[in-house]
């Protein structure tokens, strides 16, 4: 059986039984700040868990591409990946631990023809409901193991979400794998056992705290490692060895002219380089560029690691980008986005590889320079201080420093290099805070102030509306509590019942008008949002000019006209930017902020070089163009998905509801 007919039947499996197959999502977890990446099956399934979302269906089955960075620092060996593909199959509400089971064991055995004589059970410590499923399928009491929360506890994925107990099926390689000990079993660290299906029984759902609470239904989230259970239904010892990675592997040992098998040196180095050559497409081809935090810096770590593995294969010249166009071939048919991105994914590669290779030559000197003092000064370790400067000043990655000095029997002083990053932060604390102190106003002072409920905007109806004042914040007041009236003179911040005015958000700049009272009138100069306590707030910034405004005055806010035309025709702009960028320098343009103001507007998007004078006059012309043609500006309220298929552009950090409003 190969991969692809792996993926297949697994999917028609459960097809077969009730189950909905929807598509995997994107490496970048959608609307999830809990979650750097997509670690699992279920991260698209954890709103139908918490019962947030309607599924289409109670029961699901998916093959999701995943990415976890815990064992970068592990890959090298047989068994660890990075980026894998998990098989899986879920219930919302529906079935549990009893059907989980019994089909998981009838796949296994009669659709893959695993042996039963291979396969060893794991559930948890006291849970007898699994312990007594198992043995109606037929397997023998001695090969149910039973492990504490650390093996066969799962969940959640992130720091909060839905979790449960877990039962998971183990595969004996053999042996000639193990550590010869007479208690060698599953989880044993040995290698001889690989776990290839997790089946979570999803009861509880963990706030950030650690406290668990019941979910409304129990839930079923299963997980199969494609990869491991490839190697098992193959015959061989390792992913690497299935036809999945072969080629991968073929074009290492094609690059370097060197053997796989012969030297486990060279082999280690081979497996990096391909496990880490083959997720770096899938990253880029999900928006991830590199970058020194976050997910970006994750591409960027594994790019540099396989990088310097490269080199020790003797590749001194840029070697991924070819390495990649292997990857795109084979799993094209699979993820249609690789070969969408083909040519982003070649360009980031290279350009970020050239980058390194100056990088790791001044790195590499250095390192090993420090290594030499270390040696001199009969040290065990590289103190934190100089690992922080080859860090901060050359950019040389840190794990790469003691993965370096690991081979040579060295350690690193970890505290002194945190302690050195954390006067870096206290530098940068201050200079920010002064410049904080000069800019804080009406935004602090609303933690303070006990608000009522969100405020109504009816700005996209109309420009002039009646409304009630409900609270008034005098500068004067600062921080103190809100005030029942303000006078001629004193700067304020109104929150109205409903307001008219847009305020600040998504690059976009407030409204300004007037706020008229019967006995006063405020000029508004600006209006933010805020949000307290869960309500949403427009707050109105300006001044007194005439009289007394009280709390429940019923006022008349009415937004100048003029000018938010003027910002609306911007906002205008910044779509037909957007689409004349996508359509001269390719649909990988994604917007990553933006300005808009009266007189001007600002494009934030990730380019690896400079745009050309060609490419500006292009895309001036094609905006130009379109302004000219005075086309209609339409908006629509659909549903979410429609509007996706549609070909409406989604930001990946944004979070949508059922419905959208479509430009």
């Amino acid at each position: 059986m190969t991969s692809d007919e792996l993926r297949q039947t697994f999917l028609n499996f459960f097809q077969d039984r009730g189950h909905k197959i929807i598509p995997g999502s994107s490496l970048v977890p959608h609307g999830d700040p809990t979650l750097l990446l997509t670690t699992a099956g279920m991260v698209q399934i954890k709103p139908y868990f918490l019962g947030l979302e309607v599924p289409p269906s109670q029961r699901l089955t998916s093959c999701q591409k995943c990415f976890r960075t815990t064992d970068i620092d592990s890959v090298g060996d047989n068994k660890h990946l990075t980026f894998f593909e998990m098989l899986g199959n879920f219930s919302v509400g529906n079935y549990f631990k009893r059907e989980a089971i019994s089909w998981a064991w009838e796949f296994v055995t009669k659709y893959l023809n695993l042996s039963e004589e291979r396969l060893w059970i794991t559930i948890y410590l006291d849970d007898e409901e699994a312990f007594a499923h198992w043995r109606e399928v037929g397997v023998s009491t001695e090969r149910i193991l039973r492990f504490g929360q650390k093996d066969n506890f799962w969940g959640p994925a992130g720091d909060s979400g839905p979790c449960g107990p877990c039962s998971e099926i183990h595969y004996d390689l053999g042996e000639e794998f193990g550590c010869n000990r007479p208690d060698c079993k599953p989880n044993c660290d040995c290698g001889r056992f690989s776990e290839i299906w997790n089946l979570v029984f999803t009861q509880y759902n963990q706030d950030r705290s650690g406290q668990r609470t019941p979910l409304p239904k129990p839930n079923i989230d299963t997980g199969m490692g494609l990869e491991r259970t490839l190697a098992a239904i193959q015959g061989k010892s390792s992913p690497y060895e299935t036809d999945l990675f072969s080629p991968l592997i073929n074009k290492v040992c094609q690059l370097a002219g060197k053997e796989y098998g012969q030297d486990e040196n060279v082999d280690r180095a081979m497996r990096i380089v391909t496990e880490h050559g083959r997720g770096i497409p899938f990253l880029i081809a999900d928006g991830v560029m590199p970058s020194n935090e976050g997910r970006g810096y994750v591409l960027r770590r594994i790019l540099r690691r396989a990088s310097l593995f490269g080199r020790r294969l003797g590749l001194d010249k840029p070697f991924l980008g070819e390495f990649a166009n292997v990857v795109v071939e084979k799993m094209k048919h699979v993820y249609p986005e690789l070969i969408t991105n083909e040519a982003l994914i070649t360009d980031v590669i290279k350009t970020e590889e050239n980058k390194f290779i100056s990088t790791l030559e001044i790195g590499l000197a250095l390192v090993e320079n420090l290594i030499d003092d270390a040696c001199k000064e009969k040290r065990d370790y590289l103190k934190g201080e100089e690992i922080f400067r080859l860090y901060d000043t050359y950019g040389f990655p840190k794990e790469l420093t003691a993965e370096i000095a690991r081979e040579k029997g060295l350690s690193i002083d970890w505290e002194g290099f945190q302690a050195e990053m954390e006067r870096q932060r206290e530098r940068a604390r201050a200079a920010y805070n002064i410049t904080l102190a000069a800019t804080v106003g009406l935004r602090g002072n609303l933690s303070v102030v006990k608000i009522p409920s969100s405020t109504n905007f009816v700005g996209d109806r109309t420009l002039k509306h009646q409304s009630t004042v409900v609270v008034l914040l005098p500068e004067s007041e600062w921080p103190k509590n809100r005030v029942d009236s303000v006078s001629q003179g004193q700067y304020v911040g109104v929150v109205l019942r409903e307001t008219p005015f847009y305020g600040e958000m998504g690059g976009q700049v407030g409204d300004t008008g007037e706020i008229r009272g019967k006995k006063g009138r405020i000029t508004v100069t600006n209006a933010v949002r805020h949000t307290v306590s869960g309500s949403e707030l427009v707050v109105h910034q300006g001044g007194v000019v005439e009289g007394h405004i009280f709390v429940d005055d019923v006022v008349e806010a009415e937004v100048d006209e003029h000018r938010r035309l003027d910002i609306a025709r911007n906002h205008t702009a910044t779509h037909l930017l957007q689409a004349a960028l996508r359509q001269i320098l390719g649909s990988y343009i994604q917007q990553r902020g933006s300005l808009v103001e009266p007189e001007r507007l600002r494009f934030d998007f990730p380019q690896l070089l400079p745009l050309s004078q060609e490419e500006v006059k292009k895309i001036q012309q094609w905006v130009n163009e379109r302004i000219r043609q005075n086309l209609p500006v339409k908006t629509k309220i659909i549903p979410y998905n429609e509007a996706i298929a549609e070909g409406a552009i989604a930001l990946f950090e944004e979070k949508y509801g059922e419905t959208v409003r479509v430009v």
